[in-house]
């Protein structure tokens, strides 16, 4: 007889479970408590669908922020080749662009559910919506093991909803995602069905998400988007008094301003690095708004221009090398007065200036939330997952995969394909009955 399944969740980890435990001739139940499946999906790339990341899967560990090493595994099973065949044979055509991310050919991510639902719909899946989990049901379990690690205390025997009924299942796969985008439905309830049953979880913090800022003069330059600068990100407390160390993160890119903080490709990368949980003072970002030039060339730079407006204040004579906001506030910060002459500015001064250029500090305070962060840090602890079929070393017959795992990784198509890989492992194990 074919194993009872059900996946609770109808994310991408919940919808690719389901359809890997179908594949398995699994019978397979989905339990979503939105009104339609793959809500997150439709705003993925923003609304694109950025569905997995094509470099070679060596390079993929290493845009992995938490745990890449658990990944192994669940990426070498059903890596990106795997999952961008699964789209196509199943109607959603890809094309991959700048980056190595893969999209969809028709830039609509609702193409990837539609794949997904499709071939669920193929192998008799079926999918209770508007349904909500209340909790995950359990028989106790003697330990017959020595090691502590794989103690068992019990084995899943199915879910009770939110209405009072009771469900029974030879597995259950939890996917219900993390605590990012909750318009979307996520609210951490995955966690707390996992901390009931005794599973430990990593504190949760927003990443992917946009970055606040000490400085003011930052709103001066809301709306602002600048291409091919630098950053470098230090812990607070090594800025002071102490030479600098190796930063803890460094990216070249885009990034743009906000009224209070600051965003784009860049800063979303490096706040996956920016553990505000671990140093609540912040961080110091250094931004280089000219890292294609050495410090020599952007003085003989300045040097031209000053030559060349002589006769004009600074903001003025800066506006060749910036955006006219910019200028402004590069030439105020300077501490050379905006508005002087620039025929009278020395080569010691101008020197300075160039240093900034190349050098302008910004404190990072905090971030903007769970309602702008695209995906959730922390989660269930991987410990206690065997990384070779997602399943609980706690609870026998539970699988967990995707958002509800302390597992994430940058923007890029990576953190999809993470829960492409993650739940077609689980789908796999809880059909064939685990290891």
């Amino acid at each position: 007889m074919s194993r009872k399944i059900i996946v609770i969740g109808a994310g991408a980890s919940g919808l690719m479970a389901a359809a890997a435990a179908a594949s398995r001739g699994a019978s397979v139940d989905i339990f979503e408590k939105n009104e339609k499946a793959g809500k997150k999906i439709y705003i993925t790339g923003k609304g694109r669908g950025n569905l997995s990341n094509a470099c070679p899967t060596e390079e993929f560990f290493l845009k992995v922020a938490s745990n890449p090493k658990f990944l192994y595994s669940a990426l070498y099973d059903f890596d990106q080749a795997s999952a961008t065949r699964f789209f196509e044979e199943n109607g959603c055509q890809v094309k991959v662009e700048r980056g190595q991310r893969v999209f969809p050919v028709s830039d609509h991510a609702s193409d990837i559910t539609r794949a997904l639902t499709s071939y669920l719909k193929k192998h008799n899946v079926r999918m209770h919506l508007n349904t909500e989990v209340r909790k995950i049901l359990t028989e106790e379990e003697m330990d017959t093991g020595t090691d502590s690690k794989n103690k068992r205390t019990g084995h899943v025997t199915g879910i009770l909803l939110k209405d009072g009924r009771k469900i029974g299942a030879d597995a259950v796969i939890l996917c219900t995602g993390g605590l990012s985008y909750p318009s979307t439905g996520s609210n951490g309830a995955g966690h707390r069905m996992a901390e009931k049953l005794g599973l430990s979880l990593v504190p949760c913090a927003p990443s992917l998400v946009p970055l606040t800022v000490k400085e003011g003069w930052c709103r001066e330059l809301s709306g602002l988007s600048l291409k091919n600068v630098e950053i470098s990100v230090f812990p607070l407390h090594q800025e002071e008094g102490k030479k600098k160390k190796k930063p803890l993160f460094t990216h070249f890119g885009e990034m743009t301003f906000l009224p209070d903080g600051i965003s784009g490709p860049i800063i979303l990368t490096a706040s996956c690095y920016c553990r505000f949980e671990r140093y609540p003072d912040g961080f110091a970002m250094h931004l280089n708004l000219k890292p294609a030039l050495t410090h020599e060339q952007v003085s003989a730079r300045l040097a031209r221009e000053f030559t060349a407006h002589k006769d004009q204040p600074l903001k003025n004579a800066l506006r060749p090398l910036f955006p006219y906001k910019l200028a402004e506030v590069v030439a105020k910060l300077s501490g050379l007065g905006e508005n002087r002459k620039v025929g009278s500015v020395s080569e010691e001064e101008r020197e300075g200036l160039a240093d900034l250029i190349q050098d302008m500090p910004l404190t990072l305070t905090g971030t903007r939330g769970y309602n702008e962060a695209i995906v959730t840090r922390g989660g269930i602890a991987v410990k206690e997952i065997n990384p070779s079929t997602m399943e609980s070393r706690k609870i026998g017959g539970l699988y967990c995969a995707g958002e509800v795992l302390d597992v994430d990784a940058q923007t890029g198509g990576f953190n999809l394909q993470i829960a492409w890989s993650t739940g077609h492992l689980a789908g796999i194990s809880a059909a064939e009955g685990g290891a």
